[in-house]
This record gives C-alpha cells, structure tokens and sequence, in this order.
C-alpha cells in the first residue's frame, strides 16, 4: 500500500497535493503578518498621523481592537458556515482583499472615527483568514498528523509575525531615511504593504486546494450550520476549546498592540527617540517573542501528538498566564527584564495558540469542521474585545502592564476549568484508538 505524501512530517489527506500543503503554510507567514502588522503600527499612526496625547493612547487602542473584534464577532461564524458552502478559498481571498483595502486607507484618516472605521473592515479580513487557517490546518493532513500540522502552522505563523514586526513595521523608518517627512513615509509604506497583500491573494488563488472541502452533501441552511457550531459548545471538550480559544487570540493581540505601544510611549517619553525610530525598537522586542513562539512552536506541535490534548492545553493555560503576570515585574521595558518577559510570553502565546485547535478537531465531526471552527474563532473574537477594552483602560488608569495581567487572569481561570472537566471529555468514537496510545498525566 503507497504510503501517503507527507510535508514537513505531516501526512496529507485523500486529493492535498504537496503544493497545496506548501501554499497553507505560505498562507501562515503571510497571513500572520498581515494580521500582526497593523496593530503593531497603531502607535506610530495615532502619533504621528493624529496627534493623540500618549495619555490617551491605551484607551484609543483599545477602542481600536474593539471595535475590529466585535465586527469579527458579528462575521466570524458566518464565514465558517460560507467557507463549509462554498470552499475555504474564496473566503481567503475575500478576507485578504478586505485587508488590504484596510491598510491602503489606514494613514489617510482623519481622525479617530474614520481610524476605527478603518480597523474595522481590516478586521473583517482578518477574520476570515483566522477562521480560515485552523480550518484548513485540519483538512488538509490525515487524523494523526494533526498536532504536526498546527505545530507547523505555529512555526510559519512565528515567521510570518517576525515579517511583521522586523520588516514591515520599520518601513516608517526606513522611507524616513530615504528622505521622506514621517507623514508621507507612513503613508508610502501602507500604499506598499496593501499592495503585497493584494499579490498574496493571488498567490493563494493559484495555489490553495481548489477540491471542495464536503463535509455534508445536501444543502443545509446557513443558519443551521451556524446554530450547530454553538451547540456543539455543549461537548466539555468543544467548551474547553472554546474558552482556550477565548485566551489565546487576545494574547496574540495583545502582545502585538500593548507591548508596542508600551515600548514606543516609553521610548520616545524617556529615551528621546522619534515616533518611527521608537516603533522600530518595539519591533525588536516583539521580534524577541516571536522567534521564542517560532522556536517552541514545533515542540507543543509534537506533544499535541503525545499527550492527552486536554492536558497540553491545560498546560499551556497555565504557561501563558504565569508569562503574563511576569509583566508585573517589569519597570523598564527597554531593559533586560523585559527580554526574559518577552521570552515567556512568546512561549506562553504560542502553547496557547497550538493547543486549542487541535482539541477541538479531536471533537468534531468532519461534517461542521468549518462552523465549528467559525465559532471557535467567534471566542477568540470576542476574548480580544473584551480583554482589549478592558486592559486598555487599566493601560492609562493603572499601569502599562494592565492588558497583560487581565490576560494573565483568564488565562488561570481557564486552565481551571479544564481541571474541573477533563475526566469528563471524551473524544469521538474515530478519535478512541488514537487516544488510547497518548500519555496520560
């Protein structure tokens, strides 16, 4: 019997080419940055674009987050339902042109409202790339390869955020140099990034799948396939799944957003730096994070294949919010404090990030993979809304380490949860003798 055709490790299911399987991945890197480069941006824009005071610029980054997160809320299990109807690609691409559009206007707004507006559409592209990727990570390998191909979208969704934070966010900078005013260089750099991401769409057009993902043959209303994906919630493991999910996209955000607009605010208040130069730095630590993320992400891939998936999640619950509440130490962010903190929080993000998914495709069946992972992708929506606002506000109220320490909490409250339901999940039946060979703890 011909063994099946493997990338990276992962063996790929019935009619993925290894075409395909390199296009998901490119998918990774060039998603994740696109996704992580504009909130990392948001200070220098309401610095250098608007002009808003810096102690009024944690609350604005949180409206900003908001606001885009309750439009993903509003769309999100919708494009799993859309994606389950009429294929995983054309909801890819749509979402990366909604990307673009955001981004080519982003530096031409003129205040606050056009600015949230902006983030808005942007955010409904980032949602349907979000939904799209764990969706895809899961149809496109066999049941056993699951843990590997999440761990290998960790591992290029980390490259993809080092592009974001390395290259992307220092074009400010770099146009700077070549002697532009720092309004037109911000402007030029946008015009450049949404011009990329519209080439990335092109790209995956050729080369995603284009076999549709059929999960069901008959044709099941829309709101029907959207009413299953919140019903499976009843599942304790669906619950787990969804309430990790909650967590790990807002540490995603949140790592992006605050602790860039915390190192920028700092280094232009204390260390004199300009907006660009200042966002450059920010890219640095942040890249610290990512590469962290990059390099441990293959590991939790391995033990998502070794262990109990809920004991790797509940694991990794707990590693990211001891990561999180780290910050609380932490006095200069400039300083080596925050370059051990930056390497917890990139292992914390990425064990989050690796471990949620997989649980929940160890849950569901085939036939509402899409809306199941629409929904799981709603939680995570609605957790960077809640705890963006929230962190937001204690950013200017209390101190910069607020959205960091809500984080932080969430984090525990759910790996707790997990320790109150794990002996009650139980995997599908198809899922059994798999199972049976994983580590227990």
């Amino acid at each position: 019997m011909t063994s099946p055709p493997r990338v990276l490790g992962a063996q790929l299911a019935d009619g993925i080419s290894k075409g395909n399987m390199w296009a998901l991945l490119f998918l990774a890197t060039a998603g994740t940055a696109v996704v992580s480069f504009l909130p990392s941006t948001q200070p220098h824009i309401l610095t250098t674009i608007l002009g808003v005071p810096e102690s009024e610029q944690g609350t604005i980054v949180g409206l900003l987050t908001s606001s885009a997160e309750l439009a993903m809320i509003l769309s999100l299990a919708w494009y799993g339902a859309l994606a389950d109807r009429f294929g995983r690609r054309l909801i890819v691409v749509g979402g990366l042109a909604l990307c673009a559009i955001g981004a080519l206007l982003f530096p031409f707004a003129g205040n606050t409202t056009v600015l949230v507006a902006l983030r808005v559409i942007f955010g409904l592209g980032v949602a349907a790339i979000n939904a799209m990727l764990s969706t895809i990570a899961i149809d496109y390998v066999r049941e056993r390869s699951r843990g590997k191909s999440y761990g290998l979208i960790g591992v290029f969704g980390g490259l993809g955020a080092l592009i974001a934070v390395l290259v992307v966010a220092k074009l400010p900078q770099t146009m700077e140099k070549r002697g532009l005013d720092p309004v037109a260089a911000t402007r030029v750099s946008f015009l450049l990034i949404a011009a990329g991401i519209l080439l990335v769409a092109g790209l995956l057009w050729a080369t995603l799948s284009r076999v549709p993902a059929a999960a069901t043959t008959e044709r099941t209303p829309l709101t029907r396939l959207v009413r299953e994906g919140l019903v499976l919630g009843r599942d304790p493991g669906v619950a787990l799944s969804y309430a990790a999910s909650f967590v790990a996209r807002a540490d995603l955000a949140i790592v992006v957003s605050f602790l860039s607009l915390w190192i920028v605010k700092y280094a232009t208040a204390e260390g004199g730096l300009s907006s660009a130069e200042a966002l450059a730095k920010a890219g640095a630590v942040v890249g610290i994070s990512q590469t962290v993320a990059l390099v441990f992400a293959p590991l939790f891939g391995w033990l998502g294949d070794r262990m109990r998936r809920e004991d790797l999640l509940i694991l990794a619950q707990f590693i990211g919010a001891g990561a999180y509440l780290s910050t609380l130490l932490v006095s200069d962010p400039l300083g080596p404090g925050m370059m051990i903190v930056a390497v917890l929080i990139g292992i914390g993000e990425i064990a989050g990030i690796t471990t949620a998914g997989p649980m929940l495709a160890q849950q569901v069946p085939a036939a509402v993979r899409g809306t199941a992972f629409g929904v799981h992708t709603l939680c995570g929506a609605l957790g960077v809304m809640i705890i963006s606002a929230l962190g937001g506000a204690l950013h200017d109220a209390w101190r910069p380490a607020g959205p960091f320490v809500v984080a932080g909490v969430c984090g525990l409250l759910v790996a707790v949860f997990g320790l109150v339901v794990r002996h009650r999940i139980k995997a599908r039946a198809d899922e059994g003798p798999a199972r049976e060979a994983l580590t227990t703890v």
